[in-house]
């Protein structure tokens, strides 16, 4: 098999893996939505999730961390060369990412750079995913839903443009917007999307948080996210992650061995 063949194959089966686990999770997803215990809506309050303060607490030490990676920001990833579903909601350069988590894999070269912010993440109950998402001047995410509603989305603000309403996200009928240092939590498998319509960047911390649930039904959705961790969906973006921090430190370590002339 050639490797443009097998490459095709992969695809195929990430794409088959996808379509099959929405079949699958359709009913999963009511019934957790029924058994919540911060209910089934758009955007929640805050201050339900006790360690959002500590987050909070400690923005300034993730945002310190975070403009030494921008230090380099061309070199990051766009969202789709890492999540290749993404290509359907952008195909250019201005959505850039940067993880440090993901579904149970630890991003090294993440972890490496920001290893304060490494921290904090692992202190977050239930933390499954844990990046930094850039989103370029007018920069339009279109219309789309998260893949499971075992897991509620968390965004803390660190860059915010001057004029914060024109950069704001719409998950199902409600919109708001971000702040610098304040937190927002809401469930992505409403559709949602995202507009930055000022001539700045925007930047946030995205986190996946298990979604409360009582007994059994939170080991059940533990073990849910569990497998979707070893899924060819992720196993495939965690192959990506991993051949583009080669490709970084293959970058960075030949720039630093350079003569200086």
């Amino acid at each position: 098999m050639s490797e443009a063949q097998g490459k095709t194959l992969w695809d195929r089966t990430v794409a088959w893996t996808i379509a099959i686990g929405e079949r699958v999770l359709g009913p999963v997803e009511r019934f957790i939505g029924r058994r919540s215990l911060v209910g089934d809506a758009t955007f929640f309050p805050v201050e339900r999730f006790p360690w959002v303060a500590h987050i909070e607490e400690n923005w300034e030490v993730i945002r310190e961390e975070l403009e030494a990676v921008l230090q380099d920001r061309e070199a990051l990833p766009n969202f789709q060369d890492i999540s290749k579903d993404q290509i359907e909601i952008t195909d250019d350069d201005r959505w850039k990412t940067f993880f440090l988590y993901g579904y149970g894999f630890e991003a090294k070269l993440g972890v490496e750079m920001c290893p304060r912010t490494a921290a904090l993440m692992r202190e977050i109950p239930g933390m499954t995913t844990a990046m930094i998402s850039i989103l370029s001047p007018r920069k339009h995410i279109l219309d789309h839903r998260g893949p499971y509603k075992g897991v509620l989305r968390y965004h803390l603000g660190l860059i915010v443009p001057e004029d914060a309403t024109a950069c704001r996200i719409r998950v199902g009928d409600d919109v708001r917007h971000w702040e610098e240092g304040e937190s927002m939590i809401f469930d992505d498998t409403f559709n949602h999307e995202v507009w930055n319509e000022t001539d700045e960047t925007r930047v946030v911390l995205f986190v996946d948080v298990l979604r409360p649930l009582p007994s059994p039904e939170s080991a059940i959705n533990r073990a849910i996210v569990k497998m979707i961790g070893f899924s060819p969906f992720v196993l495939d973006a965690r192959r990506n992650q991993e051949a583009w921090e080669r490709r970084y430190l293959e970058r960075r370590d030949g720039a630093e061995a350079a003569p200086v002339t």
